[in-house]
């Protein structure tokens, strides 16, 4: 099974709009995934992401709330 066919393709935002998307819905109203690494995670985050490393997401895509817009990075 592939987890692209989860997802529904986007458009990229900078930074500035990611920013700004995430002061708009603020807490539950989206999902924030972090696909790197554990160790890259612990460097640093946006805060309130759920770490789901690349190699995991197909395993664990059921942790992924499909109701709402998820930022992925």
């Amino acid at each position: 099974m592939k987890w692209m066919q989860f997802l529904t393709p986007a458009k990229s935002m900078d930074f500035s709009q990611t920013k700004s998307y995430i002061l708009q819905h603020p807490g539950e109203d989206i999902t924030i995934l972090d696909v790197r690494q554990p160790s890259e995670y612990q460097e640093g985050h946006i805060p309130g992401a759920t770490l789901i490393p690349l190699p995991q997401l197909s395993d664990r895509i059921n942790e992924i709330d499909p109701e709402k817009p998820t930022l992925i990075y």
